[in-house]
């Protein structure tokens, strides 16, 4: 809390009190420990996306599936976008094929993450900015 107030000048009391506010809000959900996968011995990460499937067969191998780091239940083509950690390409398709066995699927292995776990501030409507307008040649 000490560093938070210096970064924001603040005292430690203050930021303390409103850390504290944030959390009773359910602003704040928790707090975790980021883990560098590879460090561990996951040599990929991979986005599957799953197709139309019973919702608790799909629910039900996640939840029996370590390997899923991340799972979200989406709109769209896709029901599901899973993202993954396996140790090497056989790991790769042994994981992937539980889920082909329920519907299609559709792999890509991950490169290089450009952008993770970017904090958020709450949204300003004076920072959206409008879409560019066509111009009509009438």
């Amino acid at each position: 809390m000490a560093e938070l107030g210096r970064r924001v000048h603040l005292s430690q009391p203050a930021v303390t009190e409103r850390v504290r506010k944030l959390e009773a809000a359910g602003v704040i959900t928790g707090y975790r420990a980021t883990v560098n996968l590879q460090k561990l011995g996951y040599g990929i990460r991979a986005i599957v996306r799953v197709g139309r499937a019973d919702y608790a067969r799909v629910v039900r191998l996640i939840q029996q599936t370590p390997e899923v780091v991340t799972a979200y239940n989406v709109t769209g083509e896709d029901s599901w976008i899973l993202e993954i950690a396996v140790l090497d390409v056989g790991h790769l398709d042994a994981v992937v094929t539980k889920f082909c066995l329920l519907t299609e699927t559709s792999t890509s292995i991950i490169l290089n993450a450009a952008r993770e776990h970017q904090p958020m501030l709450p949204p300003r409507r004076e920072d959206i900015k409008p879409p560019i307008k066509k111009v009509d040649n009438a």
